[in-house]
């Protein structure tokens, strides 16, 4: 059948489907879209269907939805509405009815720096949300999701999990490297331009002519930054096809592995293989040690809990953290290494670096994928590649350790995060300076009145504080920049960019808005960090947080109506992903089962 559609195309579908219209009849009857397709009281559904140029049999096919975040905000996404035709026709081809839908991104690199970055990690959420209603509402049967930028990838994974329809999720692929002054750049070394040009080590035109370099493709960010961390866990976890998550977005393979996913997704309806039967405690282990491995972005710490709890499964801060430290950093990816994520495509792609995983026992094999095999199946036939220099053996790594490292300490009894690919020192300790949100912070950054050796914090830049928990790059940049990466450290309730380097601490819980020992801190206080052995503690004793505690109160921030106000009343700590549901532990009834 799927050979004759290939042929023939979706206007001739029912030419195709004579012989089995009594087992696509059965199909139906056990999905969703039977609700709005079977049946004389479904009249009405119906014509709005032919209204748009459906056939009769076409109608009664299986509905997949196909949910892009295409936008003309950033070239995180400017390519994925042509890559979902690709998968409407890999769905047309294997039987099914595809029904497109688009949902929102916020954009980092547009909204860093700025009050704009707030509604970043909630358009998480809103990516979920609206994913599920838009499914729901419709009852369609399945689900490919195609995502580009940072919070659109694990938004799109949560709705997945949440609906637990047959899903297939689709990267829409990197962007490709600039050039300025005959040197590989992305978008990180522009971060980091600004702080150069503060401090007059770059003039007005090389900062012009490098933002005008650095970004020359459709795609996301380059580098081992959030977008490319967590489409390297959608393979792993086993939602995404293998090799999809590496294809930047200019290549052409991008469209055969879009259709290939639409072709695979109504493999899974046939079947009823599930993302909750593939994003298993293990699968999430599995995506954990690959973040670690690839030297990924912090904020995979705060994702891969938040789809946990979509599956009702309890996988913390903490949890994620056991992974990281016990799995070796083997991928020498920017921003701490020499290659961005094309460079790993061409060498081998994720499953290269995954076989290694593998075979030398950090990941687990027995997880079942959207292939319809096991992780272990998959990369059976993947060969070492001995050529290429961008991902070690995991018995010859850059460093045992995983690139990123949990925190914990009377400081940060919930916990804390820190990105280690690519420094040498993993000890600091410092006298503290604080600042009360992201602004003031960085206007003593860029006017250079702070010292060598002090412990900058944020704070009120948590969950709930912010609200949204906005991510730092601006700051950090700047320092680097300005040559202070490794001379001073900082530590927040909020969140650092993938594209962060130096000892940045983000994610420390509880946040100051609910009272958390962050906010006890004051200037001058010594704050001790120590990467090795997971600690970050300040030189306090509890009977001297308790006498601080009495005379502090909550700081009202100016989300007073609106969305973020909305979030700030249902958002959890970090430590559980900032999460702002129940999650499917409580829940009674999944979508896919009404």
């Amino acid at each position: 059948m799927r050979h004759f559609l290939r042929l023939h195309g979706a206007g001739t579908v029912s030419l195709g489907l004579t012989k089995s219209m009594d087992a696509k009849t059965n199909l139906k009857a056990r999905l969703p879209s039977r609700h709005v397709t079977e049946g004389p009281a479904r009249a009405p559904h119906r014509s709005y269907y032919y209204a748009m140029g459906l056939t009769r049999d076409q109608i009664h096919l299986p509905f997949v939805g196909v949910a892009s975040c295409w936008n003309e905000a950033a070239p995180c996404n400017i390519s994925l509405m042509r890559q979902a035709q690709a998968v409407k026709k890999g769905v047309a081809a294997a039987g099914g009815t595809a029904r497109e839908f688009c949902t929102i991104t916020v954009t980092d690199g547009l909204a860093m720096g700025h009050e704009g970055m707030k509604s970043s990690l909630p358009s998480r959420e809103v990516i979920a949300d609206s994913v599920e209603l838009t499914i729901r509402g419709h009852s369609y049967d399945a689900l490919v999701g195609l995502a580009g930028c940072d919070k659109s990838l694990p938004g799109m994974m949560m709705a997945m999990c949440r609906l637990n329809v047959p899903s297939v999720f689709i990267y829409g692929g990197s962007i490709l490297p600039g050039t300025f002054r005959g040197q590989p750049v992305t978008i990180q070394d522009v971060f980091e331009a600004v702080g150069k040009h503060s401090v007059g080590e770059m003039s007005d035109r090389d900062l012009e002519t490098l933002e005008q370099n650095a970004c020359p493709s459709a795609g996301a960010c380059g580098a081992q930054f959030t977008a490319n961390t967590m489409a390297t866990v959608s393979e792993a976890i086993g939602l995404a096809l293998p090799y999809s998550a590496g294809a930047p977005a200019p290549y052409e393979i991008r469209d055969a592995l879009c259709m290939t996913a639409g072709e695979t997704v109504m493999d899974l309806v046939r079947s009823g293989l599930r993302p909750r039967a593939i994003v298993t405690r293990k699968a999430l282990e599995n995506a954990a040690a690959v973040v670690a491995a690839s030297g990924g972005s912090t904020n995979a710490a705060l994702h891969l809990p938040a789809i946990a709890h979509e599956c009702g499964i309890s996988f913390d801060l903490f949890d994620v953290a056991k992974i990281f430290k016990k799995t070796p950093y083997i991928a020498d990816l920017k921003p701490g290494g020499r290659y961005v994520a094309k460079d790993m495509f061409e060498a081998g792609g994720v499953p290269l670096l995954m076989k290694t995983l593998l075979d030398h026992g950090y990941l687990h094999g027995d997880c079942m994928t959207v292939t319809g095999r096991t992780i272990a199946d998959n990369l059976k036939r993947v060969k070492w590649n001995k050529d290429q220099d961008v991902v070690r053996p995991a018995d010859n790594p850059l460093t045992v350790t995983g690139g990123v490292v949990g925190l914990k300490g009377n400081l940060a009894p919930e916990g804390a995060i820190v990105k280690v690919a690519g420094m040498s020192e993993l000890k600091f300790s410092g006298p503290a300076r604080c600042f009360d949100g992201e602004e003031a912070c960085f206007e003593a950054v860029k006017n250079r009145k702070y010292r060598e050796g002090e412990v900058l914090v944020i704070r009120y830049e948590g969950p709930k504080g912010g609200p949204g928990m906005r991510e730092m790059l601006a700051t950090t940049a700047a320092l680097y920049g300005q040559g202070m990466g490794g001379k001073v450290a900082l530590i927040t309730d909020g969140r650092f960019s993938g594209a962060t380097r130096g000892f940045c601490i983000g994610h420390v819980g509880p946040e100051a808005a609910v009272g958390g020992p962050i906010a006890h801190v004051r200037d001058g206080d010594i704050i001790t960090i120590d990467a090795d052995k997971g600690v970050l503690e300040v030189n306090l004793t509890k009977a001297e947080f308790t006498s601080r505690s009495k005379s502090w109160k909550p700081k009202a921030h100016s989300s007073t109506s609106g969305y973020l106000w909305k979030y700030a009343q249902q958002v959890g700590p970090a430590r559980h992903g900032a999460v702002t549901h129940p999650g499917g532990a409580v829940e009674k009834m999944c979508y896919a089962d009404i």
